[in-house]
């Protein structure tokens, strides 16, 4: 399906989307909307003829876990409300622990690299397939910017996606911004990406901003687009016409007048690297065909001939909602996802909950990545419960940061920062009095009665140890 150039829909930017020019579909971030009902300004733009592609940032098909039906179903229903042509997700994974590790499940918070390994495709292929039967329309999956990369992986990124497209079938959403973001911060080169990847399987791109500080980039989607990224926007349009191009936006949003000339710099580029036209090299033919390189690559007939966690040759011969793929899955090797599911607990426990870096990590990337999980997690707090930083003014953010290291999330946002006021109010704080009523009375209309009991306190104390080992 052919989308056109599209923006990512926020209700921040809400009116200055509607007012746009020439935005043929838009993007909405799937867990910000009701099953049953649509916001007002995304109904007006579904009368107008705009596409509505609903974004999703909690499945975490990467991890260890099977999808969870529940969130599954949500999804389906946000698609089939919206009529949308296709969802779509991240190649990641989000939260850990749990039963298949016997240990607390911790949330991530933000979306966290799996190992470019054989056992983590098997897992993610199965999980795929798993998510495509519960789906009403097609899936696409979207690349990750990461600052930190996994020891001992197997494949590249491009080795990785191709196959993962071989065996399920599934699209992809290439997110250029995320190709520079690994480029900065893994010497990972995008052109050799977007060489070994399947370009024939792109439903769409994404397009955004972010900004370098003492050598790493910070993938923000709070900055104009720069660029090197929209370069790299040019080199995948040099391979390939895809479907659609999106801008990503999430924070200081800019008036729509700045808005339009982004994506008026993004059809400027798109236009001066299209090939010429006429008969050229087929370089989806050549990647197909093409071995890849380097002396750890698999051979040309790994990809159909490991059935793996998922079976069947995949490709995008298949029919019916999921659509893009034919086969039947295999379930995963035995192990595996108990495998997948220690190593990605021993990191998420090392980032959001200080505990010793499992071995070959880098642990200066270590420690930039758990800071900017911490931070995350205050801004994101501070957006859904905007009175804390309210009641408690400039201490707000040193006083979450502090109650973040010691007490990692593991319920989502919004119960997040109930534990953080029940935190404030049990170590005695805030100082002033008026702010401290303000908080309790904050805490009692959201949560309960009154702050918990000193034995409740004695005993969370103790599990938030048990965590920290």
């Amino acid at each position: 399906m052919e989308l056109g150039m599209g923006i990512g829909w926020r209700p921040e930017i809400a009116a200055e989307v509607e007012a746009l020019s020439g935005v043929d579909w838009v993007e909405a971030v799937a867990e910000n909307l009701c099953d049953d009902h649509l916001p007002g300004s995304l109904a007006r733009l579904r009368e107008r003829g705009v596409t509505v592609v609903p974004h999703g940032v909690a499945l975490g098909l990467g991890g260890a876990d099977r999808p969870d039906p529940g969130r599954l179903a949500s999804l389906a229903a946000r698609a089939e409300l919206l009529g949308a042509p296709l969802v779509t997700e991240h190649i990641a994974f989000v939260r850990a622990g749990g039963p298949l590790t016997a240990s607390p499940r911790l949330e991530a918070g933000h979306l966290l690299p799996v190992p470019r390994t054989r056992d983590a495709l098997d897992v993610l292929c199965e999980n795929v397939r798993i998510a495509q039967d519960s789906l009403p329309v097609p899936l696409a999956l979207e690349n990750i910017a990461a600052l930190i990369t996994w020891p001992d992986e197997e494949l590249t990124e491009g080795q990785f996606l191709a196959e993962l497209v071989e065996r399920t079938g599934v699209r992809l959403l290439i997110d250029v911004a995320n190709l520079h973001t690994n480029h900065v911060n893994l010497g990972q080169d995008p052109a050799k990406a977007l060489d070994e990847l399947p370009v024939e399987a792109i439903a769409y791109v994404h397009v955004a901003g972010g900004v370098e500080k003492k050598g790493v980039w910070h993938d923000t989607h709070a900055h104009p687009v720069s660029p090197p990224v929209l370069d790299v926007l040019a080199e995948l349009r040099s391979r390939v016409d895809p479907p659609g191009v999106l801008l990503e936006r999430d924070d200081a949003f800019p008036p729509g007048a700045e808005l339009a000339g982004e994506l008026d710099a993004i059809r400027a580029t798109l236009r001066k690297a299209a090939p010429p036209a006429g008969p050229g090299p087929d370089r989806a033919a050549r990647r197909r065909t093409e071995p890849p390189a380097g002396p750890d690559a698999p051979p040309a007939s790994d990809a159909s001939d490991r059935s793996g966690g998922c079976g069947g040759s995949g490709g995008s011969g298949g029919s019916g909602g999921s659509g893009d793929r034919t086969g039947v899955a295999a379930p995963v090797p035995a192990g595996t996802r108990d495998r997948t599911a220690v190593a990605q607990a021993a990191l998420l426990s090392a980032l959001v909950a200080g505990t010793p870096a499992p071995e070959g990590f880098d642990h200066r990337r270590l420690r930039v990545q758990s800071r900017a999980l911490a931070a995350k997690r205050a801004d994101v707090v501070a957006k859904v419960a905007p009175e804390l930083p309210e009641i408690l003014g400039d201490g707000y953010r040193a006083a979450f940061l502090a109650y973040a290291r010691s007490r990692p999330m593991s319920g989502g946002y919004r119960r997040d920062a109930l534990g953080f006021a029940e935190h404030v109010l049990v170590a005695g704080g805030p100082a002033d009095p008026a702010a401290r009523r303000r908080l309790t009375y904050w805490w009692q209309d959201r949560s309960g009665a009154r702050p918990p009991r000193r034995a409740t306190r004695l005993v969370r104390a103790a599990r938030a140890v048990l965590v920290r080992r």
